[in-house]
């Protein structure tokens, strides 16, 4: 939809493959699909081409009668909402757990210190004492304070990495995902409309730069650096890219071998296909290396901080409740008993707070070198195509040469579904006869 959007809601299925970067077979069933459900229109050209035409209002028509369209902008506030509730709650659970930790070790040093002051006095004066104390170190307020949307955006205002502090925690402890998210989609996108500027021919060569391709090997970079795919002759990797785009390989006069893709250069825009020269893969298809966090190093150094000072409470916390006595003296009810009973789960909490990252610093290091890996492989065919040896020139030549881009203005269609048959200036046998040849 968005491609047709684009493109002038005047589309042809090469059109929409190489804009959206989709299968020329699944360009035309949704465009058949969408044409039916939004009341909108074929032509068919002098040469049997078929266009789809859409209404202006097309998309509030298909909204109209699908109940799925009306729920999504629904469902997308919730996911974002739950996205970001996920995303908080680590940050909420290292809080909780410092204030739980150290709240406990407080009670029991006061605790220790009541036994002996107060032995006299088994009444409520010490659980008073406990319960002002604790009072002065853990205010409910002070949660609530942190959750407040205000603070959030005031964080975010201040903040380089736009985040506050519990999606700072939750990106220090878990990352920010894929940086790479939408990949294939680039990749795609860039092929097609690289093919479609092209006029519908191009080499392996001109396609090695957005594909899984090997890299330009030493000796040929050192003695033979204008040499390029035809030096390994292995060309597999642009079978992918045939079978999406419904091209075939054919064979010129002087036997290079280029790849032909009849279905993108018949279009309704003549100004269809114009490659990009400015868009981030115009020159080569560019991975994006994995950051350990999106944080700034001051929300980085705060998590981390935090995180110690935790593990210090934890630590200290247990060894404090190997004491059966001291707990047992302090009944079944209250905090101490409740942090005993939590204290498997906030060493657990703690162990994963720094493995879980560790783990993952790891993992990026080898995924970084795969990346820059094949970033490498992909610039050197680029920087190689750029210095093209004569062999080359002349095969880019030839498939410009072969190249086609077929205009099909509304001066010769022939045919459109919008009106009656009768109303039509042309013979329906004669149309009938070139649609089937066609």
């Amino acid at each position: 939809m968005k491609a047709i959007d684009d493109l002038g809601l005047r589309v042809t299925n090469g059109d929409v493959a190489s804009k959206a970067g989709m299968k020329v077979t699944q360009a035309e069933s949704a465009l058949q699909a969408l044409a039916a459900d939004s009341d909108g229109y074929l032509e068919v050209s002098d040469e049997g081409d078929v266009l789809y035409v859409f209404p202006k209002d097309y998309r509030s028509r298909l909204t109209s009668k699908s109940l799925r369209l009306k729920a999504e902008p629904v469902l997308n506030k919730l996911q974002a909402a739950g996205s970001y509730l996920i995303r908080v709650s680590f940050g909420t659970a290292l809080l909780a757990s410092i204030v739980i930790v150290y709240s406990t070790i407080l009670v029991l040093l006061s605790s220790g210190r009541s036994e002996e002051d107060n032995r006299g006095n088994r009444g409520g004066f010490g659980n008073q004492r406990y319960s002002s104390g604790l009072q002065f170190y853990i205010s409910p307020a002070d949660i609530f304070w942190f959750w407040d949307p205000y603070y959030n955006r005031r964080q975010r205002t201040k903040s380089k990495g736009g985040m506050n502090f519990f999606e700072s925690v939750f990106s220090v402890v878990f990352g920010d995902g894929d940086p790479n998210e939408g990949l294939e989609e680039r990749r795609w996108k860039t092929i097609g409309d690289l093919i479609a500027s092209k006029g519908g021919v191009v080499t392996a060569e001109e396609l090695a730069p957005y594909l899984e391709v090997p890299p330009v090997s030493d000796e040929v970079s050192k003695y033979q650096p204008l040499i390029l795919l035809s030096a390994h002759n292995d060309e597999a990797f642009v079978l992918p890219v045939l079978l999406r785009f419904d091209g075939y390989p054919e064979v010129d006069r002087k036997g290079n071998i280029l790849y032909h893709f009849p279905s993108l250069q018949r279009t309704a825009k003549d100004w269809i296909g114009q490659k990009k020269e400015n868009s981030e893969d115009s020159f080569y298809l560019a991975e994006r290396r994995w950051k350990f966090s999106k944080a700034n190093k001051m929300e980085q150094a705060l998590v981390i901080g935090l995180g110690a000072v935790n593990l210090l409470g934890v630590v200290v916390l247990g060894s404090m409740l190997r004491d059966l006595g001291l707990v047992g003296q302090l009944g079944g009810t209250g905090l101490i008993p409740f942090a005993t009973r939590l204290l498997p789960w906030l060493q657990g909490y703690t162990a994963a707070f720094f493995a879980i990252p560790a783990f993952r610093w790891l993992l990026l290091q080898k995924r970084n070198t795969e990346i820059e890996e094949r970033n490498r492989a992909r610039i050197s065919w680029a920087v190689s195509l750029q210095r093209a040896n004569k062999a080359l020139q002349e095969k880019l030549s030839s498939a410009r040469e072969m190249a086609q881009r077929t205009f099909i203005g509304r001066d010769r269609i022939i045919y459109s579904t919008e009106k009656d048959l009768s109303e039509q200036s042309y013979d329906s046998r004669e149309w009938d006869r070139r649609f089937k040849e066609r």
